[in-house]
């Protein structure tokens, strides 16, 4: 084993997708649903943060921003559903795939970090200022989220060839 092999895995990697898991994925008509709701999703997200960002910096558009992030939150609950079940028609399961596994994992974090702000902005537990901040946790996990799935799928296109489009974020 020479020095530039050291901590560095040679195995082959694993394909993201089995023939069979392929030709499933490219059927299933939750692949497209998963493909615009996640750029959707992110557009959302992009405008919300934005809002949150300035209540938080001018004390301005606090209406605005908390609204934002329900409708953030609507967007994620339907990417999650809908891509529940583009994980078992891909898959054979609902949730936590091996193919996805971590993927979902974060998922699971993401969906409850939102949940909590719906809660907490529904029950009056947090004031303003701490809406917010737990809204930016929130937006934090789900750009890690996106970046695993964008980088997951990234390295699966990469190991097929001539293959369809891979849906742009099942959980997230």
């Amino acid at each position: 084993m020479g020095r530039q092999d050291l901590g560095r895995d040679t195995r082959p990697a694993l394909p993201l997708y089995t023939a069979d898991e392929r030709l499933r994925r490219d059927a299933s008509p939750w692949t497209l649903v998963q493909g615009v709701l996640a750029p959707l999703q992110f557009a959302i997200f992009l405008v919300s943060l934005g809002l949150v960002l300035r209540t938080l910096l001018t004390g301005e558009g606090a209406d605005a921003a908390q609204a934002s992030v329900v409708v953030k939150t609507l967007a994620l609950y339907a990417i999650m559903v809908t891509g529940s079940i583009w994980e078992k028609d891909v898959f054979g399961r609902y949730l936590f795939a091996p193919a996805f596994y971590w993927e979902d994992m974060v998922s699971m974090l993401v969906l409850a970090l939102h949940t909590a702000y719906l809660a907490a902005l529904t029950t009056g537990t947090l004031g303003e200022r701490g809406l917010l901040l737990l809204a930016l946790a929130a937006y934090a996990t789900y750009v890690v989220n996106a970046a695993q799935f964008i980088l997951k799928l990234r390295a699966a296109r990469l190991q097929s060839t001539g293959s369809a489009m891979h849906p742009a974020g099942v959980l997230s």
